[in-house]
C-alpha cells in the first residue's frame, strides 16, 4: 500500500506537474504617473504590477480597489480595468504567459486576480523589485533576464502558496459566479486523488475515464485539454514524484518503492526512472 499522504486536489497540481511549466516574459517597464493618470484597458496576457510609489484606484467590473506602495496587483487575460491616481505614483509591471505543458490558462482555475497584500510577499517581490532594476541597468549576473525570470517565477510561487493555504484569495472575480464548463480541473477532482491512492498499481485509463463519467477516448482529449499532457504522462509523472521523495526519506530499498508504485520488479521501475531523471534511483542523491 502506498504509504505516503494523499495531496489536495487543485492547487497541488501546479506542483506535481512543476516540470511541465513554462514562464515567458512577454514585455516589462517601470512606469511613473503624474494625478491626472487614467488608464482603461484589457490585456491579452497575465499582468502583474508592483506598485512602488503612491496609491492607485483599480476599477472592476463597477468596485472599486486602492492597491498601495509594496501590494502586487494581479490581472488576468482579457480583464478590463479602469485605473487612476490622485498623487504621483509608480510601478513595474509585467506582462507574462504561465502554461503547464500546452495548456496556456492553467491559472484561470484559480481565484487569483487582486491587490496582493504587500506584507503577505514583501520578500518576494523586493527581490523581483531589485532584480528588474539590476536588469534595467544590466548589471552581473543579476542583470540577466534568467535572474529576472527566477523572480518573476518566485512571487507567482508565493501568491499560489498563499491562496493554496487560504490566505488570499483575490478579490476582483469574487462577485461572479464561477463558470463550470467541461474543461475545468473541477471534471478531473476526482480523478486526481484516485491516482494517488492507486499508485501501487497498474492505472487504466478506462478506470480514470469512468471516474469522470465520461468514453475512455473522450477522456484522453478532456484531460489533455485541461492539464496539455496526456493521461499517461500524468501518471508517469506522479509515479516519478513519489519515487523522488520515498528515495530523498533513504527508508525504502529500490524493491519497496518499486513494489509502492505499481512496478512488477526492482529492474523496471529502475529503468523508468533512469529514462525519467537520466540517473539509476541508487544513484540518486
Amino acid at each position: 500500500m502506498n504509504p505516503m499522504h494523499t495531496g489536495t486536489v487543485n492547487m497541488s497540481i501546479i506542483d506535481e506537474l512543476s516540470e511541465y511549466i513554462t514562464l515567458r516574459m512577454s514585455s516589462y517597464l517601470e512606469q511613473t504617473h503624474d494625478s491626472h493618470w487614467v488608464e482603461h484597458k484589457s490585456h491579452s496576457d497575465y499582468d502583474l504590477w508592483f506598485i512602488t510609489a503612491g496609491s492607485i484606484k483599480i476599477i472592476i467590473d463597477g468596485i472599486e480597489h486602492i492597491a498601495d506602495p509594496g501590494d502586487v496587483v494581479f490581472f488576468y487575460p482579457d480583464m478590463p480595468y479602469l485605473a487612476s491616481t490622485t498623487e504621483e505614483c509608480r510601478f513595474i509591471y509585467m506582462h507574462f504567459d504561465f502554461s503547464i505543458a500546452e495548456q496556456k490558462r492553467i491559472l484561470g482555475e484559480f481565484q487569483l486576480p487582486g491587490i496582493v497584500p504587500g506584507n503577505l510577499v514583501r520578500e518576494e517581490s523586493t527581490l523581483f523589485t531589485s532584480s528588474y532594476r539590476r536588469f534595467k541597468q544590466n548589471s552581473g549576473a543579476a542583470g540577466s533576464p534568467l535572474y529576472l525570470k527566477a523572480s518573476l517565477l518566485l512571487v507567482i510561487a508565493k501568491i499560489l502558496e498563499l491562496h493554496g493555504h487560504g490566505l488570499y484569495n483575490g478579490e476582483f472575480l469574487k462577485d461572479r459566479k464561477p463558470r463550470k464548463t467541461e474543461g475545468s480541473l473541477e471534471v478531473l477532482q476526482n480523478v486526481f486523488p484516485y491516482v494517488d491512492a492507486n499508485l501501487h498499481r497498474v492505472i487504466r485509463v478506462n478506470e480514470l475515464a469512468a471516474i469522470a463519467g465520461v468514453s475512455e477516448k473522450y477522456f484522453i482529449s478532456l484531460f489533455k485539454k485541461i492539464l496539455g499532457i496526456t493521461p499517461g504522462q500524468y501518471i508517469n509523472q506522479i509515479k516519478m514524484n513519489r519515487a523522488r521523495d520515498y528515495l530523498y526519506e533513504k527508508k525504502y530499498t529500490v524493491q519497496q518503492i518499486a513494489g509502492f508504485l505499481g512496478y512488477p520488479d526492482p529492474f523496471t521501475f529502475s529503468k523508468a526512472f533512469k529514462k525519467f531523471y537520466n540517473v539509476p534511483p541508487s544513484k540518486f542523491e
